[in-house]
């Protein structure tokens, strides 16, 4: 299962959450010009046996074990690595950001990384194989939106025989799957093979779930007016599902699209999925400017099948956010 998006459109601009993929990418892109990256990972990864057997951690610096407690949720080992983490990243962080704050949001990530960590090391005690990777803070991220989100769609990619399929799964279903997978894994031989920290994403997937519960413990401070026009978001997402209905005598269909009111002045243009049965289409919809709240939008041919064998069309009817 690949996660496209979810549906759950945030009220603010993911700053932070965009900041940690830019550091992210920053950083591997320091990694490429390593000449000798082997070094370079055990430095600034998390190799647990630096901090529990003293014949090897005499050899580091005070500062430097600190360090590499942070740096290794910033490093990465591979394209695919990366992607694959900032993707699911940017997905369920702008929500979670959205709902902590900024700066809480920045701790908080912060934390869950450290957890993570602190975690692998516990299930990994003498292991001298670094670890690498920010899965075990974005593992955390995932949690806090299991608990704040349970209910939210994630239009998910699931290939059946080399054939694309797009269902939208409720969060609690998906990040569930997601969390025993983990689980099963770092309870099995898997977990005592070395390549993936299972046991750090289950750490980090529980931190998250027990810091954002200690989070709550203070309420949210109110965001200043000024601050929320700076940071409010501006664009919606980019692909969105729809579900159309309609009368059944009538050939027509009618459904939804959501844009923000820039968007609507200065114009845009979305993907829409429609569900079809256990099939899902993506159309493209041009949304051309100055189109205002309640205005429809028509999509030629996308209706029901008449007996004749025409079809109806798809009305979208436009909604601000």
């Amino acid at each position: 299962m690949l996660p496209i998006r979810d549906l759950n459109p945030s009220r603010t601009y993911p700053v932070v959450n965009n900041l940690i993929i830019g550091i992210c990418v920053l950083v591997f892109l320091v990694e490429l010009g390593q000449d000798d990256f082997e070094r370079f990972i055990y430095l600034y990864g998390l190799v647990p046996a630096r901090y529990t057997v003293p014949e090897i951690s005499v050899y580091f610096s005070l500062g430097s074990q600190v360090f590499s407690f942070f740096s290794f949720m910033f490093l990465h080992g591979g394209f695919w690595h990366i992607i694959s983490n900032m993707w699911v990243l940017y997905i369920f962080g702008d929500n979670v950001e959205d709902t902590l704050g900024h700066g809480r949001y920045a701790l908080f990530y912060i934390l869950c990384g450290l957890a993570s960590g602190l975690v692998h090391i516990m299930t990994n005690y003498y292991s001298q194989m670094p670890v690498v990777g920010a899965s075990g803070a974005i593992a955390g991220v995932m949690g806090a939106y299991f608990v704040l989100f349970p209910g939210a769609r994630v239009l998910t990619l699931v290939p059946l025989f080399i054939i694309p399929f797009f269902f939208e799964i409720p969060a609690y279903f998906f990040l569930g799957i997601w969390f025993f997978i983990q689980l099963l894994n770092a309870t099995g031989p898997a977990g005592s093979i070395g390549g993936v920290a299972w046991w750090a994403h289950v750490g980090g997937f529980l931190s998250g779930i027990f810091l954002l519960k200690m989070f709550n413990v203070t309420p949210v401070k109110e965001r200043p007016a000024e601050r929320e026009g700076i940071t409010a978001r501006r664009k919606t997402p980019r692909i969105q599902v729809v579900h159309p209905s309609g009368p059944a005598e009538d050939p027509n269909l009618y459904g939804e699209i959501a844009i923000t009111p820039l968007e609507g002045l200065t114009g845009t243009t979305k993907t829409v999925n429609v569900p079809w049965g256990f099939h899902s289409r993506l159309y493209r919809v041009v949304v051309p400017p100055g189109t205002k709240p309640g205005s429809t939008l028509r999509l030629k041919g996308l209706g029901r099948i008449l007996p004749d064998g025409t079809r109806g069309d798809l009305y979208l009817r436009v909604n601000f956010i």
